[in-house]
């Protein structure tokens, strides 16, 4: 057999300690095992360290590989992004010949274009379909002294009748002239190649930008709509964006949240399903095409009793699940015994069966709590395979939950191909957590440390920090199938959207983990991490871990926080244990105890008008610690967030003082970092493989310095907020200085809006001003289209990749629009566990369609600004 020998180079420069490995799909490559791929050496070619190889292979040889940065136990340190290279030995290569491999490292940001936001929608694969398939070949004899050179690029933004072409210094590809060039061939999945006698060249280009528009599914007003957004109103929205210069559409999640069944599941960030649909954003009117005239009369009186200000959560979803119910009554055998819907089953049973046990255990025991099912508190697939057997007494129930998720598919399904068709992407949004009391922590209990909650530490948005209510991750678990839930779960999210925003991703390195009878974020500890351990604590001095880490609370201290009902709250909350000296009473000692002592204790009536400050008194008190004992290991020790704020840290001594400081700046900034990085390249990596979305990520708080660099590695995009900069000691980002793979908004759902924020604090917008707009008059107190104009024109203007805007934000160039008061354009309040989101739009979308003046002054921003900005519209599904 004819044998050729493969010879790999790549420049790269490596850290010492690291080497490269090529690891491929052929048995020389080591068949995808990066401990039996081909090592690499390297090798100074004048100022670059290029990395070489060899290995003998059959003449006729394709094969798919990867390059990959490892420690001296060949772990991998890093990957390349993107595609897998493709190799096939040129036809005609002789038995002893040498085939050169000249190869680069495939950053991140270059396999973005390859993802499904890009290749499926902006630069559209139905334009490459439509090219001939060209196998690349020689144009002439080779004579020994040739060498054969393959150009291989994979191009998926290209223009239809756009073809690749490559010049360079020599006369066989053009002395620079590209219609001299050496045009390379289509030969399918975005890949051109030509093979020439030659050397390589490059291609410098600006880098591509985007621009899109941000609003909540349920914000949507439009005049076919029940008093919320729903799916089929996105077709809307896509025109709009066409319309106004937009690719971009991002939403919130629109799982379902059905947890509670009241307004508290308005959150749309906890979960009752990640795989189910919210009936919410269902269009009752296109369930049927014989909807008999009582429903429809009753459709329009509901449009009419739902037309309000704000959503009217509770109301809206009880009317769609009631005429939803009605036509299903009517229809539900000629649609279940159809094809679309038996594929439909087929296709989703695996979520769907057990989501649909779970409404009805969840309505026939009323309450989500699934510890409280009795002998269905345990799920098996016997116990499910029953609930919903055919033969059942409640399979219409069963079958009528079925029914809806199936019509919210194809609604959304509809909504995402009209999109698609558009050139415009849906972008999603992957919540951290799900509800502790939902259908994947009935079914997959063993993934989530049920005694833990998940929150975020004080930040720019909540000073005592966030306590989300979901229980953590148990990551060791989730690794034992290669984290099939969460592939299962972007794989279902890529059905609709072809990019994504990954909700709090610093929860992918680290999660802030509370107890689970914690009602704020305070007093938490981050997961993983390396604690403080008792014998390190020793070693500096600290030794009374009593009383550092029980609650330091003294009788002046009583005084000065409740005053003159010092003594009521101390009697009722507090056992005096020494002179003066006090500890929370057995049943009061955590915050959830805390809540339920004063809305049931006898002597409520004592501090009835002063609940909220007594009660925040109480947390003070019970968060008066500096250190947090380690539940599962008593010799294990967190510093306190925060702790310097602490009257018990005030309290101690100067050399305790300074331990302290030290260690605290440790564990927060220093000692995770590694730990951190190899957390997060176990997991991301998996989320990004499995679908070829285009992944955001949101990186605004505490951000480790291990953060950008891996999501720079792994091309994740990052956010920026103008009034949030991610430099410390600035007051303003400054939106010229973002870096390229980054999506910059001046605001978004968890902050106020641009309106909102200017007419808040006259200091904030007077320093605004005069900084960053450069006036010395002063501010305007209202926040004038002139100034949206202009801080929306920075965003426009930013390096950023994408730009995108809160409708909210970009109507407010208009005077028309800002009617209604800013402060009741604000999405959610962070700083409130039972915020009611419920915001929506005061203009329905058939009417800022028409309005065709502020449409041409945001595309005139988008085109202004170098960014790039859909055709004309096509209204083909």
């Amino acid at each position: 057999m004819a044998k050729v020998t493969l010879i790999f180079k790549l420049p790269y420069y490596t850290e010492w300690g690291q080497s490269l490995v090529i690891a491929g799909s052929a048995p020389a490559l080591g068949s995808w095992n990066v401990k039996q791929g081909l090592a690499l050496s390297p090798v100074h070619e004048g100022n670059a360290l290029v990395w070489c190889g060899q290995v003998s292979v059959p003449a006729v040889f394709t094969c798919e590989y990867s390059y990959h940065v490892v420690d001296d136990h060949k772990n991998v340190l890093r990957r390349e992004a993107g595609e897998k290279k493709k190799l096939v030995v040129p036809e005609g290569v002789k038995d002893g010949d040498v085939v050169e491999v000249r190869d680069w490292w495939q950053d991140a940001s270059e396999a973005l274009f390859l993802r499904s936001a890009f290749k499926n929608v902006i630069f559209s694969t139905t334009d490459n379909a439509k090219r001939q398939l060209q196998p690349p070949s020689l144009s002439k004899t080779l004579d020994p002294e040739d060498i054969v050179v393959q150009f291989i690029i994979s191009c998926p933004r290209l223009a239809a009748g756009s073809t690749v072409v490559v010049t360079g210094s020599n006369l066989a590809v053009g002395n620079w002239k590209a219609q001299n060039g050496l045009k390379l061939n289509y030969v399918g999945d975005s890949i051109w190649k030509a093979y020439c006698v030659l050397r390589k060249s490059e291609f410098p280009e600006a880098p591509w930008r985007g621009a899109g528009v941000a609003v909540p599914m349920f914000s949507i007003r439009s005049n076919e709509d029940l008093g919320v957004g729903e799916f089929p109103d996105l077709k809307l929205l896509v025109d709009w964006a066409v319309n106004s210069g937009f690719h971009l559409v991002q939403l919130l999640p629109i799982n379902d949240t059905s947890v509670n069944k009241m307004w508290w599941d308005s959150y749309p960030y906890s979960s009752l399903s990640v795989f189910a649909l919210h009936p919410l954003y269902l269009r009752v009117q296109a369930l049927s095409d014989a909807i008999p005239a009582d429903v429809k009369e009753e459709i329009s009186k509901a449009k009419k009793e739902l037309d309000k200000k704000d959503v009217d959560y509770e109301a809206a979803l009880a009317t769609k699940l009631r005429i939803a119910q009605k036509i299903f009554n009517l229809e539900k055998d000629k649609v279940l015994n159809s094809a679309p819907f038996k594929q439909f089953l087929s296709e989703n049973e695996e979520w769907l069966k057990p989501y649909a046990a779970f409404c009805f255990l969840r309505d026939f025991f009323d309450t989500s709590d699934h510890s409280q099912w009795g002998r269905f508190s345990q799920f098996s697939k016997e116990k499910l395979d029953k609930l919903v057997a055919a033969d059942a007494l409640h399979h219409d129930i069963i079958r009528f939950h079925y029914y809806v998720q199936y019509h919210l598919f194809t609604q959304l399904s509809d909504a995402a191909t009209y999109a698609r068709k558009n050139k415009v992407i849906l972008k999603g949004d992957l919540p951290i957590g799900v509800d502790r009391n939902s259908v994947d922590t009935w079914v997959n209990p063993t993934l989530f440390r049920m005694n833990t909650a998940t929150g975020a530490p004080p930040d720019y948005f909540a000073k005592s920090g966030q306590n989300w209510g979901f229980p953590t991750y148990n990551w060791e678990e989730m690794s034992k199938d290669n984290y099939g839930w969460w592939r299962a779960r972007l794989t279902q999210l890529s059905k609709f959207f072809t990019a994504y925003r990954i909700d709090h991703i610093l929860g992918f390195f680290r999660i802030w983990e509370l107890p689970e009878h914690a009602a704020t974020g305070l007093c938490g500890k981050f997961r993983p991490s390396i604690p403080l351990s008792q014998e390190e604590l020793l070693g500096d001095g600290i030794w009374d871990f009593d009383r550092m880490s029980r609650p330091y609370i003294r009788q002046d201290m009583l005084e000065e926080k409740f005053g003159s009902l010092w003594t009521v709250v101390a009697s009722n909350f507090l056992h005096e244990y020494q002179k003066h000296c006090y500890e929370f009473k057995e049943e009061c000692n955590t915050e959830k105890k805390i809540i339920t002592k004063i809305k049931t204790s006898p002597e409520k009536s004592l501090w009835l008008e002063k609940e909220d400050s007594i009660q925040r008194g109480l947390f003070d008190l019970l968060q008066n610690i500096v250190l947090i004992r380690d539940p599962e290991d008593s010799t294990k020790y967190y510093p306190r967030f925060n702790l310097e704020d602490t009257s018990s840290f005030r309290d101690l001594d100067e050399h305790s003082k300074n331990v302290l400081r030290r260690l605290y700046h440790d564990y927060y900034f220093v000692r995770q970092e590694n730990l951190w990085r190899q957390n997060a390249l176990k997991t991301l990596p998996v989320l990004l493989d499995c679908s070829d979305m285009l992944a955001c990520g949101e990186d605004l708080g505490l951000i480790p310095a291990c953060v950008h660099p891996v999501m720079l590695e792994l091309a994740l995009i990052g956010l920026r907020i103008q009034r949030m900069p991610s430099e410390p000691g600035l007051e303003f980002d400054i939106p010229s200085k973002y870096s390229y793979m980054t999506v910059c908004a001046p605001s978004c759902h968890d902050c106020s809006t641009l309106r909102a924020w200017w007419e808040g604090d006259e200091g904030t917008r007077s320093r605004f001003y005069k900084t960053v707009i450069g006036s010395d008059k002063e501010a305007p107190s209202r926040c004038t289209p002139e100034v949206v104009n202009f801080i929306l024109q920075q965003h426009f203007d930013a390096p950023s990749m994408w730009a995108i805007f809160p409708l909210q934000d970009l109507l407010a160039l208009k005077d028309k629009y800002t009617a209604r008061p800013a402060a009741e354009e604000t999405i959610n309040d962070p700083t409130n566990p039972r915020h009611y989101w419920r915001f929506r739009l005061h203009v329905s979308l058939e009417s800022i369609l028409e309005d065709k003046d502020i449409q041409a002054s945001i595309k005139n921003l988008v085109t202004s600004s170098g960014r790039s900005f859909p055709g004309n519209k096509t209204d083909k599904a």
